[in-house]
């Protein structure tokens, strides 16, 4: 039997992204998202207005979005409620969102020099995409919050033991996405990491460690 529930959230499972991209003055930002689809060598970006990523890639015009394999759920939850952006929203601070100018080491990882684009790579990520900004649609109504970012990948550098020898092929069965799915950390299937996304949304489910 189904039933109507009206639900809330809509995040059924998608991969997490660790996008970097360039501030105003220079320095690079990280930030965290889940809201990413790609097709052929181009992907779709959701990314909300007060976000500082936002900003920075209406300005540059490009990015790297940076996949963490499910064993980098600690460094991906070190800055999920941080923002690049020193004034936030009334509703992000309530959330238990914090200012962090230097997310790269409040995360513990690492830059690494592109190739084609200014935005760092992040070297612990086995997959770096170098991308350009072709096009940004305000999302959501009536008055849009967000934005959809179409990019074109330039570059991808991918783990050579990812790849399929011989091929231009990742291989699916070594390639262990880190999943979000309604603000919980999922890798093989099961949920690997207690979220502080899902406590600063209030999320009615309960946490379970990853050897719950």
């Amino acid at each position: 039997m189904h039933v109507v529930p009206g639900l809330k959230v809509l995040y059924f499972g998608t991969p997490v992204v660790l996008i970097s991209s360039l501030n105003e003055n220079g320095t690079a930002n990280l930030a965290p998202m889940s809201s990413a689809w790609w097709l052929d060598q181009s992907c779709m970006l959701g990314l909300g207005n007060n976000a500082q990523t936002t900003a920075n890639l209406l300005r540059e015009g490009e990015c790297v979005l940076n996949l963490p394999s499910s064993a980098m759920v600690d460094a991906v939850d070190r800055i999920a409620l941080t923002t690049g952006k020193p004034a936030m929203p009334d509703y992000k601070e309530k959330q238990g969102y914090r200012y962090e100018p230097d997310k790269f080491s409040a995360a513990r990882l690492t830059e690494q020099a592109s190739d084609l684009v200014r935005a760092p790579r992040v070297a612990q990520c086995p997959v770096q995409l170098e991308c350009r900004v072709v096009a940004a649609h305000p999302f959501g109504g009536p008055e849009p919050h967000a934005t959809a970012f179409e990019v074109e990948v330039l570059r991808a550098h991918v783990e050579e033991n990812l790849v399929i020898p011989g091929t231009q092929y990742v291989d699916p069965l070594g390639w262990d996405p880190l999943i979000m799915k309604f603000c919980e950390f999922f890798g093989g299937g099961r949920n690997v990491h207690p979220s502080r996304l899902a406590e600063g949304w209030n999320m009615p489910h309960q946490l379970r460690s990853a050897t719950a």
